[in-house]
């Protein structure tokens, strides 16, 4: 059975710590970074599966609960040199509508906006 609850705590720690590896690491640990977040974001899709939400129809606490990743992934992509769109088109497409929610969209910092804060934070951490 589908448990929203198990799923946001999982995926987001299952999120967070491989896609943080996208912009801090290189060489191997980066690669396992890609490979972790990807992975996870290819459970998410699953569970999405054809439907437009992760509830059903309407946008839901699932949802709300997730969608704040978008604004990294454009960073996780830039520095990790990857496509999340090529990997997992479907989570991509459930994104962007996602987007299309007037208090979603006005509620999520600009992807352009966190990579600029990405690379003012690698360069604070030395990483450039």
């Amino acid at each position: 059975m589908f448990s929203p609850v198990g799923l946001i705590r999982g995926n987001t720690t299952n999120v967070y710590f491989p896609g943080r590896k996208t912009w801090t690491k290189k060489g191997q640990e980066l690669e396992a970074g890609k490979n972790g977040l990807i992975e996870s974001l290819k459970l998410l899709e699953g569970e999405l599966g054809d439907k437009p939400y992760f509830e059903g129809d309407k946008l839901g606490y699932v949802d709300v609960a997730l969608i704040p990743f978008y604004s990294w992934f454009h960073g996780y992509e830039t520095f990790g040199n990857f496509s999340i769109e090529a990997e997992c088109p479907k989570l991509i497409a459930w994104c962007k509508r996602c987007m299309q929610n007037e208090s979603v969209s006005k509620s999520l910092a600009d992807p352009q906006e966190v990579y600029v804060f990405l690379m003012e934070l690698r360069k604070k951490l030395g990483l450039e």
